[in-house]
């Protein structure tokens, strides 16, 4: 996704994210492993894995890198 595509999907309205895949996304901001995700969140490390695959498919991204830099757009917008 070029760097207009990424201010785009910012812009855009965001999709619903359930409760886990927030708490999945702010584990990606924070830097940690799929394993240290589900560690912390008590689940299943393949559970971590289904949820970052949804969270690729509703924030319109292709891999983790792409989430943990629309995941630290969104924390800043936050602030």
């Amino acid at each position: 996704m070029s760097n207009a595509g990424q201010a785009l999907a910012v812009r855009a309205p965001l999709p619903r994210l359930t409760p886990t895949q927030i708490k999945v996304l702010r584990g990606v901001h924070s830097g940690l492993l799929n394993k240290q995700i589900a560690f912390d969140l008590g689940i299943a490390e393949a559970t971590v894995k289904a949820h970052m695959t949804a969270l690729m498919r509703k924030l319109n991204v292709r891999n983790r890198t792409q989430v943990a830099v629309l995941a630290h757009t969104l924390m800043l917008q936050a602030a």
